[in-house]
């Protein structure tokens, strides 16, 4: 390889005052000359923050990173980035996605980097960052933080799609609040994002899927040694991947997408991926649509036996043989010839897979589940889609009628939900406005809203809940999300009544309301848009520029990419 073709020659590699300016501060970090002679230089992008508990091990793998480039030839430069807490980020992390995509791209487009490796764990930080990366469309390498170990509480394993039964539980009096302190530490107990199914490893499992780590990444528990090892060698290989030039646009193809989708289903992964694969797909400039995800899903039965789809978590997950072995059971639907980040096929990296454990990774002949995927409902009140995630929910209401108990937005919910008086049984559709992209604004994880104290208290567990917002990746229940166009931006949910009938049927994928259109034309006169009295800074940004939930929720202007070239020096 020519030392011409390495884009961080644009800056080491000048001669003169330029050249002196750009090599000379680096120096007082006690890098020696020849590290500015031709070696690739690679970026650690790293989401490591204390506010970012997921991510917080991160320092330990960024050092691992540096060890395998170094060892490869390379020019390791670790740098930070917004890191999105999930736990802790009010409105919500999601309102911030964007914003850090936005930083990824311009910390890698603006800096002397030929090839990166992106650390991320926490929910957000996996999309944001690969969506930053292919606006760029360097060489890319992703390593997941990993999962958590199980909590142990009670003589029973807990992870974090039980924090939603312990707040029942709490409401019902049924838990102490020593209990319930007790429950934190005993369930997150070690580094590492949320221990089930949840959104953290759906995006690990989606980056594995996708191509764009080295095998087995998904599910390596964060506090097993083998997580370093996973890191070291994607040190070296980043460096491999930049003398080669294998883009991220050579890796996500059209079937890479589609593969992810089909991985998604087997494993009953989060509602979120839809939103996040939809945005990385508009960065990379591939044509994906909401009806990808159903269609592609429909014939995949769900293989793994985790929660909150199943019992176990993603340290079983990972010791029963991980993601290869389960993509080996499901080859047959896959695109086995799509390339990924180790030069070779996703075939060639499962082929040699086993499953050490069949009740937690079971075959496609005698599947965990039948029921798995996304299943996309339409009809008048969702006319360009809401989601479903059929394998956590109740089989009895897929297909149910009931009238409409309406939340006007997340205040009107909390100060209704819990009174004796609110007229609601358990046949009633529960209906949250004002929570989708616009009007929370941020799209926030409230979907999944808990049921009555009083219908709680008559053993009921599940009810159909409608929402324009999302649910965590530990959620479950019969709750329809994503519902586009949202109420903020007037669709047909900001119109809805007490009262109104709410037909779902998903087998025939329709959600329906009940009420004629002239109906519908009379309320719309009447409507008058939220005002949330947001008039400065990046979220008036954002919700100007915010896409629909059935676009991915990017901004408008950030679709596709700018690449990598920087034409002007700074001096």
């Amino acid at each position: 390889m020519k030392e011409s073709k390495l884009r961080s020659q644009n800056w080491f590699g000048k001669s003169g005052k330029d050249g002196f300016i750009y090599r000379a501060w680096m120096k007082n970090q006690g890098i020696p000359s020849d590290f500015f002679e031709g070696k690739p230089v690679i970026g650690i992008c790293n989401t490591w923050s204390e506010l970012t508990p997921c991510n917080a091990h991160f320092r330990d793998l960024a050092e691992a990173v540096k060890k395998g480039v170094l060892e490869a030839g390379g020019f390791p430069v670790e740098f930070p980035v917004m890191s999105l807490g999930e736990t802790l980020i009010k409105p919500t992390a999601m309102l911030y996605r964007n914003l850090a995509s936005m930083d990824v791209e311009e910390s890698i487009r603006a800096n002397p980097i030929d090839g990166v490796v992106l650390l991320c764990g926490c929910d957000k930080t996996t999309p944001s960052l690969v969506m930053g990366a292919c606006s760029v469309d360097l060489p890319t390498l992703v390593i997941s933080g990993g999962p958590m170990m199980k909590g142990k509480w009670k003589g029973k394993d807990i992870g974090t799609s039980d924090v939603w039964r312990f707040a029942e539980a709490y409401k019902l009096g049924e838990l102490s609040q020593e209990e319930f302190v007790e429950a934190e530490a005993c369930m997150a107990r070690t580094q590492g994002h949320c221990a089930v199914m949840g959104t953290a490893s759906t995006m690990a499992t989606m980056v594995e899927a996708l191509g764009l780590s080295l095998p087995n990444n998904a599910a390596i528990p964060a506090t097993d040694a083998r997580r370093k090892v996973i890191s070291q060698l994607s040190g070296r290989r980043i460096v491999e991947m930049v003398q080669e030039n294998l883009t991220l646009s050579k890796i996500l193809t059209r079937e890479t997408f589609e593969n992810a989708i089909k991985v998604n289903a087997a494993i009953g992964g989060s509602t979120n991926f839809v939103i996040h694969l939809l945005a990385i797909a508009g960065r990379i400039g591939v044509d994906l649509s909401i009806d990808d995800f159903d269609r592609l899903s429909q014939d995949i039965p769900l293989l793994a036996n985790l929660q909150p789809s199943g019992e176990h978590f993603m340290e079983d997950l990972y010791y029963a043989g991980g993601l290869p072995a389960v993509m080996k059971q499901m080859l047959e639907h896959l695109h086995k010839n799509t390339i990924t980040v180790n030069g070779k096929t996703i075939a060639e990296n499962v082929t040699q897979s086993e499953i050490y454990n069949s009740d937690i990774i079971s075959s496609l002949e005698n599947p965990f589940k039948p029921n798995s995927g996304i299943a996309v409902v339409k009809g008048n009140l969702a006319p360009n889609g809401a989601i479903i995630k059929p394998s956590a929910a109740t089989p009895a209401l897929m297909k149910h009628r009931g009238k409409a108990v309406v939340f006007e937005n997340i205040e009107d919910y909390h100060a209704k939900i819990d009174d004796p008086d609110l007229d609601i049984d358990e046949n009633s559709v529960m209906v949250l406005k004002n929570v989708g992209p616009k009007g929370y604004p941020g799209m926030a994880e409230v979907g999944n809203m808990s049921l009555p104290k009083k219908l709680l208290e008559k053993g009921i567990k599940d009810m159909v809940r409608i929402s324009d917002g999302r649910m965590s990746g530990t959620g479950f229940g019969t709750v329809v999300l994503h519902v586009s166009p949202e109420a903020a931006a007037g669709g047909n949910i900001a119109l809805v009544q007490n009262g109104d009938w709410i037909a779902l049927d998903v087998d025939n994928r329709s959600l329906t309301l009940e009420v004629s259109e002239e109906e519908l034309e009379n309320r719309r006169k009447n409507w008058i848009a939220p005002n949330l009295n947001i008039n400065r800074g990046y979220v008036n940004l954002y919700i100007n520029h915010v896409e629909q939930a059935h676009l991915g929720a990017d901004m408008s202007f950030l679709k596709g990419k700018s690449g990598s070239e920087v034409a002007r020096d700074s001096h």
